[in-house]
């Protein structure tokens, strides 16, 4: 039987929930704002101690949902021989691509074909490759790093749906990470091709990277593009963009490239920087 909730996520409209959400969260009035901020960190629990800037000195609500955080808040492991997490979060999945599959939840699955916008070229370079899906949940740091050193090759932006992307809703909605907007972004790295796809949800005002800024949300077409070389090079742990109310990130790995370390499996906490992979 489907429950409430996810009968709920089927029946509202979520682009138009989505804009709404996002006219509060970009409001710069300070009635708005500040009473938005307060509650956000009274209800989720937030550690402002980590933030490099207090409750009030923020513009809006999506300034303070995006916030930086202090020097060395987050330490790198070492990018040399490990893959680091892109994001503070939950490991929602972990493990391989089998026959173009990626595990979802119990009894559901997507192709990277779907995840990266059906180009099956890309999607077969994955193929018995890595994959890591990582949740942020409200409280989370919600910028989006590099997992390793890598150039920018190009981007898709796939229209979609915007469900929920928690553990329930992945566990009752087939092909949630592949049916959702998202941005995927393929890099090449001294260890090869990889990609990392940032995948939107209900009320999430929008998706922003650091080389095109903020993307147009909520579009109803592919949008491809592709970089000159050495027009956008990244270390590990450079930020790469951030989310607008939260979501998920996909990272897929070639195969023979990443070994996951042992201890990591599904609903475990990570910090971006943290060593997620060990590089083979």
């Amino acid at each position: 039987m489907t429950s409430p909730f996810i009968w709920l996520q089927h029946a509202l409209p979520h682009h138009a929930v989505s804009r709404f959400a996002g006219k509060f969260a970009g409001s710069e009035k300070p009635w708005v704002k500040d009473r938005l901020i307060r509650r956000f960190i009274d209800t989720y629990d937030v550690d402002m101690a980590e933030a490099a800037r207090p409750a009030e000195a923020y513009a809006s609500f999506n300034d303070f949902f995006t916030r930086e955080l202090k020097a060395r808040a987050r330490p790198l492991a070492d990018a040399s021989t490990h893959v680091l997490s892109p994001a503070d979060g939950a490991i929602s999945q972990i493990g391989r691509i089998a026959k173009g599959r990626i595990f979802q939840a119990k009894g559901r699955e997507f192709t990277a074909k779907q995840l990266l916008g059906g180009d099956p070229k890309i999607a077969d370079r994955f193929e018995g490759g890595s994959f890591a899906t990582i949740y942020l949940s409200p409280k989370d740091y919600h910028r989006v790093h590099m997992p390793a050193a890598g150039e920018l090759l190009g981007t898709v932006y796939v229209p979609g749906d915007l469900f929920s992307v928690n553990q329930v809703t992945a566990e009752n909605v087939d092909d949630l990470f592949a049916r959702n907007e998202r941005l995927a972004a393929l890099f090449d790295g001294p260890r090869g091709c990889f990609a990392s796809v940032m995948v939107g949800a209900m009320i999430v005002a929008g998706i922003e990277t650091v080389w095109d800024g903020r993307e147009t949300a909520h579009a109803g077409q592919l949008r491809h593009r592709t970089f000159a070389d050495g027009e956008h090079d990244f270390a590990a742990g450079d930020e790469m963009g951030r989310f607008f109310l939260g979501s998920t990130v996909v990272l897929l790995f070639e195969p023979g490239r990443v070994e996951w370390l042992e201890q990591f499996k599904a609903g475990d906490c990570v910090r971006m920087g943290q060593a997620l992979g060990r590089w083979t």
